[in-house]
């Protein structure tokens, strides 16, 4: 699946969420595969790329087994033939867009825990999961998210008995290892594709931006290798030659330049013992500050940055219909200013203080209309998209 230009907006709700047109959600064909993210680094454009036996089980204190150089080496199809069970190819409704996209997980428990990026499930009113282990497909409920970290877990409604992945300890990674990339490019489903390559370079940070929106996140620490990465290979697994997974496919770029013959490979994916980190506290459901547990608030509207010329908030591009939003009397064209006593200076900020409530909480809301006319209204939070 291919990239293409998003909206300048963002669906609110507990973290920046799916973009869609100024003017609503945008329509698409059934098939669609929403836009995903993309990623600003030293001037290169880069792209997100969702939208594409158990060696240990996700509890606290797990510790992943080692990912150093090993007398093992197994060959692209021998790897491929001992990691393909423990993938899930996972799409995301996004009913908000009439769409869906697509992306790759990895299953960390026998009962269905899975690993995958924020941003391949974000947006999301629905999540089906096919395993490859057993041909099955699952629905599967949203445990929690680090929208700062883009990391998400899965539970897979049902299931018992999955194959796993082996987890690896990305601290023993170097420069220069060989490494392959498994995923679900393309978002076609079925036996993933594989790209072999090295590492190039590692502890690199990048800014990932919706197009137009203003929202960003930074994400530090990533790994750097030339093994190619598509759209839909998102959350998919980055192997050591034993077939441990050294890190979690994120993002793929391609540049060029005076000199250069064809256009160089970048891709990221960040180090498995930190994917990890995140996904132990999310079982244990352990709140922070950047991780959300459960189904996200939402209030309905579609925002984005004031301008320059404006006063800070976030204005409302679109609200959804019978939303909470709607229901306060919020239409496009106004800015939100206040959630409570904090204030919002930003659609990011909406975003980011959004993330404290969860679905029925009250939340007082403050704004302005395009008079200037400051109103306040209490609102009960629904229950919305993935984040």
């Amino acid at each position: 699946m291919s990239d293409t230009n998003a909206a300048p907006s963002n669906w609110e709700q507990a973290a920046p969420s799916p973009p869609s047109g100024p003017g609503g959600p945008r329509a698409a064909a059934p098939a669609h595969h929403r836009p995903r993210r993309r990623l600003i680094a030293g001037g290169a454009t880069l792209a997100m790329l969702g939208g594409f036996g158990v060696s240990w089980l996700i509890r606290p204190g797990s510790t992943p087994a080692s990912a150093g150089t090993t007398s093992s080496t197994l060959s692209v199809t021998a790897l491929e033939a001992k990691v393909d069970p423990g993938l899930v190819d996972v799409v995301s409704t996004l009913g908000y867009e009439d769409g869906e996209a697509a992306g790759t997980g990895l299953v960390l428990s026998a009962s269905g825990e899975i690993l995958t990026n924020n941003h391949v499930i974000d947006g999301a009113t629905s999540i089906k999961v096919t395993d490859l282990g057993n041909g099955r497909t699952y629905t599967a409920a949203v445990v929690g998210y680090d929208t700062s970290a883009d990391v998400a877990v899965l539970q897979l409604q049902g299931a018992s008995g999955l194959k796993t992945v082996t987890v690896g300890n990305s601290s023993k990674v170097t420069v220069g290892q060989a490494v392959v990339a498994l995923g679900n490019a393309g978002g076609t489903g079925g036996t993933p594709s594989e790209s072999a390559g090295s590492v190039t370079t590692l502890d690199q940070s990048i800014t990932a931006s919706d197009e137009g929106s203003g929202l960003s996140e930074q994400l530090t620490g990533l790994i750097e290798t030339d093994a190619t990465l598509e759209a839909g290979d998102s959350g998919g697994p980055l192997l050591n030659t034993a077939g441990r997974v050294i890190a979690l496919d994120t993002a793929a770029s391609s540049s060029s330049g005076p000199g250069v013959q064809a256009a160089a490979v970048h891709s990221y994916a960040i180090p498995i013992n930190e994917a990890v980190s995140v996904a132990q506290q999310i079982v244990a459901h352990d709140a922070s500050s950047t991780i959300h547990i459960g189904t996200s608030a939402f209030l309905g509207v579609e925002v984005a940055s004031t301008g320059a010329d404006q006063s800070s908030g976030a204005a409302v591009f679109a609200v959804v219909s019978g939303s909470p939003a709607a229901n306060a009397g919020i239409t496009a064209g106004e800015v939100i200013s206040a959630l409570g006593s904090d204030t919002v200076t930003s659609a990011a900020s909406l975003s980011s203080l959004m993330n404290r409530y969860a679905p029925g909480d009250k939340i007082t809301v403050t704004w302005t209309d395009e008079a200037g006319q400051s109103h306040t209204a209490t609102v009960v939070a629904a229950t919305g998209p993935a984040a």
